[in-house]
């Protein structure tokens, strides 16, 4: 009797880890059919060269593409920031300034605009699938809930000040995509949040932008 019920019980949990790792990807799915089609959440950047950032794609060692920058401030203020977005319920998490290294959180890309600077403050999170994520300051899973912003939402800064930002709009891209880093044009104050797509995946990126009010 043993013998039969241990093999169901192995089969019924792994029937529960694939239904939660495939109703994510499907659901992620559905929802980029139905706002990146349908174009209306749509935000291109300014068609620049990103040289001036000097940002470039490299493999980590679990042969991750990720957007690497070597730009570095003569001066940089601070070496961290919050930043609060309520409808994800992410409160005061940190930013770690100029790093290129997600491993250890939140990260803004070295050489981008820093908060209430003229430009687009670029910021990178990990995502993970619904059974991993626990809360807003687990940073392996910040981004998880991502997607769920919407055009009018507000991403709080706090840096020396505190600044307030209004989401745009998102894009899903190649991850070799680099134009993201840049702002929608060359006068505002942007702020724009990446992370992998589907959750648990790394096949594309999400990226929320907002401008500054």
């Amino acid at each position: 009797m043993i013998a039969k019920i241990i093999p169901a019980i192995f089969l019924l949990a792994g029937f529960f880890v694939l239904v939660q790792i495939a109703i994510p990807v499907i659901n992620f799915k559905l929802w980029e059919l139905a706002n990146i089609e349908a174009k209306n959440i749509l935000v291109s950047p300014i068609s620049e060269s990103n040289r001036v950032l000097g940002v470039s794609i490299q493999n980590t060692r679990d042969n991750f593409p990720a957007l690497i920058s070597f730009s570095k401030r003569e001066f940089i203020p601070y070496t961290e920031f919050l930043i609060s977005v309520p409808r994800l319920d992410i409160e005061e998490a940190k930013v770690l300034v100029e790093s290129n290294n997600l491993s250890e959180g939140l990260v803004h890309l070295p050489g981008t605009a820093l908060p209430g600077e003229k430009g687009n403050i670029f910021i990178s999170g990990h995502s993970a699938i619904p059974i991993i994520y626990r809360g807003s300051k687990n940073y392996r899973a910040i981004f998880a809930n991502l997607q769920r912003l919407e055009k009018g939402d507000i991403i709080k800064v706090s840096a020396g000040g505190d600044f307030t930002y209004k989401v745009l709009g998102i894009r899903v891209v190649d991850p070799k995509e680099t134009s993201v880093t840049l702002p929608p044009d060359g006068v505002g104050r942007y702020i724009s949040l990446m992370t992998c797509v589907p959750p648990g995946l790394n096949t594309k990126r999400l990226v929320v932008i907002g401008k500054m009010i």
